[in-house]
């Protein structure tokens, strides 16, 4: 499931405790925070707080009332090692940029979860010695960011790694002990039939340890998918997967089972409108389903133009829309109504900038023209030339 995990680069993860639980979680320097209504944890869009254009959160919450934001993601050091960071390159413990982000939301009455793991990347499952290493690593995110929902997002390549699949869910079992009212979620792969034989391994897994989340979520997307009703197909499916696995009864399986969607063109090019995100809603707000999020509010905006040229984007749906119209499926999950109207998507930028040249030596944050775009480097390159892969190393900005 590539999800854009953009660069990394996303939708999904883990979180614990019984609804409505308001218990307090330690928290950074400046102290604790009150939890919100577990809905608003389970209803959390994914959002980058360090790529893929991050959108102002405020923003966000004054125009669609969400209060609950999913940042993504908590890696392994890309060099190796047993501490936690942001896309494995930056140090949570010397963090100061998604605390601003964090401190900006909760002055707003908001909250966040953090999502550890995702597409890509190396896990600290996959670099910590054991389960018990595992779960000391991300208690560490916990206590820094007094977070109160932690999702674990367990999808390729890791969770072919049994050992590390062990590591994880044991250390999701170790927090959710030590850690009482914490919400957890756990989000893999979707395929038509529920999830696949990973998926279905790590779900075992689970059993093994004794470990039941608030939530197992699953991504149908990006494998095969076609609107709504493959979607919610696949959820029956999935719920009849938690049934035979858990030995629980249909109605305690949905209220254990997650939705994690794509909003607008998927990795694989499937298409996921507004419409489709009402009616799997409306499935899982009838099914009494625990979660409901997608992947991910970067991309929750327009394109320009507006099918992004049949190109999958990090920064944009690749439908028509208005800002932050798939965030209100969130508000509605989390049983809060949005406000009706949405402010207008900001302008393109008018002017080009220096155009590009294969000879200049271009670092994070310098901007170029190409091709009537706007481009923006995301790290170090030279003789690059731009194009719209989001794994690349240039960012469109839009046209000019």
């Amino acid at each position: 499931m590539k999800r854009l995990r953009a660069c990394l680069g996303a939708a999904t993860g883990v979180m614990l405790t019984a609804a409505g639980t308001t218990a307090l979680v330690a928290g950074h320097a400046s102290g604790a925070t009150t939890a919100l209504d577990n809905r608003w944890y389970a209803a959390a869009p994914y959002l980058m707080p360090l790529d893929n254009d991050p959108p102002d959160p405020a923003a966000i919450m004054d125009a669609t009332g969400l209060k609950a934001f999913q940042l993504a993601f908590v890696l392994a050091p890309n060099g190796g090692g047993c501490s936690p960071t942001w896309g494995g390159t930056a140090p949570v413990s010397s963090d100061t940029a998604v605390q601003s982000v964090i401190d900006t939301i909760r002055a707003k009455g908001g909250d966040v979860s953090i999502s550890v793991g995702g597409y890509g990347g190396t896990k600290l499952g996959q670099t910590c010695s054991d389960a018990a290493a595992t779960a000391a690593a991300y208690q560490q995110v916990i206590t820094k960011y007094g977070l109160h929902a932690i999702d674990f997002d367990l999808e390729e390549p890791e969770y072919e790694n049994t050992a590390a699949i062990r590591n994880e869910i044991g250390a999701a079992k170790i927090l959710q002990q030590n850690n009482p009212g914490l919400y957890v979620s756990v989000t893999t792969a979707g395929t038509a039939d529920g999830t696949g034989w990973f998926g279905k391994q790590m779900l075992l897994e689970a059993k093994s340890q004794g470990f039941t989340p608030n939530n197992f979520s699953i991504m149908p997307f990006d494998g095969g998918f076609n609107g709504a009703a493959s979607q919610t197909s696949a959820l029956t499916d999935f719920n009849a997967i938690l049934q035979s696995t858990f030995g629980w009864d249909q109605a305690t399986a949905y209220a254990h089972e997650g939705f994690s969607g794509m909003n607008g063109r998927s990795d694989s090019g499937e298409i996921f409108t507004q419409a489709d995100f009402q009616t799997v809603l409306d499935y899982a707000t009838a099914h009494n389903m625990d979660r409901f999020t997608f992947w991910s509010l970067n991309r929750d905006r327009q394109c320009s133009p507006v099918d992004n040229g049949g190109r999958t984007s990090g920064t944009c749906s690749s439908v028509a829309q208005n800002s932050w119209d798939f965030a209100k499926y969130s508000v509605k999950f989390a049983g809060a109504t949005p406000p009706s109207t949405t402010p207008t998507p900001p302008p393109p930028p008018t002017g080009c900038k220096t155009a590009w040249s294969s000879s200049a030596v271009y670092t994070a944050g310098d901007e170029v023209s190409y091709n009537r775009h706007n481009w923006k480097a995301k790290w170090w390159t030279q003789n690059e030339v731009p194009t719209a892969s989001d794994w690349g190393v240039w960012q469109d900005e839009g046209p000019c």
